[in-house]
C-alpha cells in the first residue's frame, strides 16, 4: 500500500452521498480543523498529538449524537476523509512511511473508541466490552449503516443491573479490512481485558457483534480458523487459514475451531423483542481424512477441518474466532460470543434519500433488543 496514495475506501468519502450524511451531522467540519492543526505540527510528537486528539474528538461526538439512537455512518466517513487528508500532508520535517503508517494506526485507534475501552477498578462492577464494525456493501449502496456499529456508539459508556452489580459497558469498533486483522488489531485491543497489566482490571464479558443476512439475531456457537474469498472495503481479498497473530499468545497449531461461553440457550429464550433470536450451531467442515467440504448443523467433527463458522467466513467469523481464542489462550474464564443482528438497509432506492421512518425504526429496535440480548448474556447461569 502507497501510503501517500488514498485507499479505495477513502476515496468513497468523497462521493455525494457521504459528503451529505456528513454535513447533515456537523461532522463536515472535522476535516478543514484536522488539516489546519497538521499544518501547524513542527514534528512527529506534535502530529501524533494532533492525530490522537482529533481521533478522540470524533469518537466523543460519535458517541454523544442527540437522538433516540446514533448514526454510525457520520464517524466512518469522518475517519476515512480525515485518513485522507493525511495521507496527502506534506509536512516540513522529515516524515518517512513508517512515521506516516504509524500516525494512521493513531487516526484509526482514537476514532474507534480504543483508547477510551477502559474500566473503573471496582470490583462490584461488571465490566462487559461490545464491539461493531464499520458499515460494508459500499459499492452496492454508499449510503449503508451498520447496526452493530450503531449498538457500539449507543451502548456505549452505559449500564445495566445484573444480579445484584451493576455492569458496565464499553465500546469500540473495527474496520471491515482484512489487513488490520492480519496486523494483530482484534488482539491489540483485546489482550488488555484478558491478561491485563498492573493496576488494570479484566472484563467479565466480551460481545462480538456484526450484521448478519436475514432479519433475525444469530447467536454464533462455532467460529472457525478459515477466511473465504471475499472482498473487504478496500476491495482486498485474503483467503486461507487465519493467521496468527504477532505477539499474541496463541496455542501451535492454532486450532481449527473455538467455542462461544455465552449462555446463547439462554439468551435466545430470554431476550425477546421484534426479532427472532436463534442459536446457531451450523458450521462447514472438511471431514478429518479429507473429502470434499459439508455442511454440519450440529457443530464441527473431531479432527475436521474449517471451511465455515456458524458466521460464515468473513471478518465477523474472524472476529469471533480471534475473540475466543485469546479467551482459551488466556484461560480466563470470559464469557465470550459473537452475535449476528439483523439486515438494516433503506428502502428506497434513491440516492438521495439517506435515512426513513422505517429505517429509523428498524435501527433503534435492533439496538434496544441488542441490549437485551447483552444483559441476559451477562445475568443467565453459565451453563450453555
Amino acid at each position: 500500500m502507497n501510503p501517500t496514495t488514498p485507499t479505495v475506501e477513502e476515496d468513497r468519502a468523497f462521493l455525494e452521498a457521504p459528503q451529505a450524511l456528513l454535513r447533515g451531522s456537523g461532522f463536515a467540519a472535522a476535516a478543514p480543523l484536522f488539516a489546519a492543526d497538521l499544518a501547524s505540527a513542527a514534528d512527529l510528537g506534535a502530529a501524533e498529538q494532533v492525530v490522537t486528539s482529533h481521533g478522540r474528538r470524533l469518537w466523543t461526538e460519535a458517541v454523544r449524537q442527540k437522538g433516540a439512537v446514533a448514526d454510525d455512518r457520520p464517524l466512518y466517513w469522518a475517519r476515512l476523509t480525515l485518513a485522507a487528508r493525511l495521507r496527502a500532508w506534506r509536512p516540513d520535517f522529515p516524515l518517512d512511511d513508517a512515521g506516516r503508517a504509524a500516525l494512521a494506526a493513531r487516526l484509526e485507534h482514537a476514532s474507534r473508541g480504543h483508547d477510551d475501552l477502559v474500566f473503573p477498578p471496582d470490583e462490584r462492577l461488571l465490566r462487559v466490552i461490545v464491539t461493531g464494525f464499520d458499515p460494508f456493501g459500499l459499492d452496492d449502496d454508499v449510503r449503508r449503516s451498520n447496526p452493530s456499529g450503531v449498538a457500539a456508539l449507543a451502548l456505549h459508556d452505559t449500564t445495566f443491573e445484573a444480579g445484584g452489580r451493576t455492569a458496565v459497558i464499553r465500546c469500540a469498533l473495527f474496520p471491515v479490512r482484512w489487513r488490520d486483522f492480519t496486523g494483530g488489531m482484534v488482539e491489540r485491543v483485546l489482550l488488555p481485558h484478558y491478561a491485563p497489566g498492573v493496576g488494570a482490571v479484566a472484563a467479565d464479558a466480551v460481545f462480538t457483534v456484526s450484521q448478519g443476512g436475514g432479519g433475525g439475531f444469530d447467536l454464533e456457537v462455532y467460529n472457525g480458523a478459515h477466511r473465504g474469498a471475499r472482498a473487504d472495503n478496500e476491495g482486498a481479498t485474503a483467503p486461507g487459514p487465519v493467521p496468527p497473530a504477532p505477539g499474541a499468545p496463541v496455542p501451535d497449531p492454532m486450532p481449527q475451531w473455538t467455542v462461544s461461553s455465552l449462555p446463547w440457550r439462554a439468551v435466545a429464550d430470554g431476550a425477546d423483542g421484534e426479532f427472532p433470536v436463534h442459536g446457531n450451531t451450523e458450521v462447514t467442515e472438511v471431514p478429518a481424512g479429507g473429502g470434499a467440504p459439508v455442511v454440519r448443523p450440529d457443530g464441527p467433527t473431531p479432527g475436521s477441518l474449517a471451511r465455515k463458522g456458524g458466521g460464515g467466513d468473513y471478518l465477523s467469523n474472524e472476529i469471533a474466532y480471534r475473540n475466543t481464542l485469546l479467551r482459551d489462550a488466556t484461560g480466563r474464564p470470559v464469557r465470550a460470543g459473537h452475535v449476528h443482528t439483523p439486515v438494516l438497509d433503506l428502502d428506497d432506492d434513491d440516492p438521495g434519500v439517506l435515512t426513513d421512518g422505517g429505517f429509523e425504526a428498524d435501527r433503534a429496535a435492533i439496538v434496544a433488543q441488542l441490549r437485551r440480548i447483552v444483559a441476559v448474556g451477562v445475568a443467565a447461569p453459565a451453563s450453555g
